[in-house]
């Protein structure tokens, strides 16, 4: 990348500080009893990231495939994962929404993800790209699951980009626990997955096994 991008990089990188001071703010709020400085914070943490994420994506757009480092692509991309940071590095402020029956999926809704009805979010599921879900009904994610759509991988060019693509899962599966889904895997409807399933990009599983490895799909519209 060059200068520009690396610093355009790195002031994105101060956003998930820039929230933590803007809550902290909310928090010291003068004239405003101690309900309302709460209700804000909580508003602030919860609310602000994703619709400030499902807004960005909706206005500037975003295609899924493999996206080189530096596009516009990148930075829409990595503008949503640093609204996400804060809850990568405290997970346990999602472990209190998954405290209440479908609090969790109808937050992951307002982040842009397609969430089935009665979805079970087992203790210690991490997912990054929030944005990137769809998820039918009746859904069971074993404890320890990682849902992650996108990876970073190596072209034949020798360039390494940011392979994003959409997780999808059928209605009735069940995900093993400690499993780790990588971007654009499918798994099929009723598939129950063994444990410490790694799932490499655009794999489709169905059966217990693999049934096939989907291709690559480049912003030129080539496949490799």
């Amino acid at each position: 990348m060059t200068a520009g991008q690396r610093t355009i990089l790195l002031l994105l990188n101060l956003l998930p500080l820039a929230h933590v001071v803007f809550l902290a703010g909310l928090a010291l709020v003068p004239f405003v009893g101690w309900p309302g400085r709460v209700a804000a914070v909580l508003a602030g943490l919860y609310l602000l990231p994703p619709v400030a994420t499902r807004s960005a994506l909706a206005t500037l757009g975003i295609r899924e495939g493999s996206i080189p480092f530096g596009s516009r692509d990148f930075f829409v991309w990595w503008l949503s994962m640093q609204w996400q940071v804060v809850f990568c590095r405290f997970p346990a402020l999602e472990e209190i929404l998954r405290m209440v029956p479908g609090l969790y999926s109808a937050w992951l809704r307002l982040w842009g993800a397609r969430i089935g009805r009665l979805t079970y979010w087992a203790p210690g599921t991490l997912i990054l790209d929030r944005s990137f879900l769809s998820i039918g009904d009746d859904v069971v994610f074993g404890a320890g699951v990682r849902l992650n759509a996108h990876v970073i991988v190596r072209e034949e060019s020798g360039e390494s980009n940011l392979l994003l693509a959409t997780i999808k899962i059928g209605e009735r599966a069940l995900i093993g626990g400690y499993s780790l889904l990588t971007a654009g895997t499918e798994i099929a409807p009723n598939e129950a997955t063994r444990a410490f399933l790694l799932s490499p990009p655009y794999s489709v599983w169905e059966g217990g096994r693999r049934v096939r490895e989907g291709s690559i799909v480049t912003h030129s519209g080539a496949q490799s």
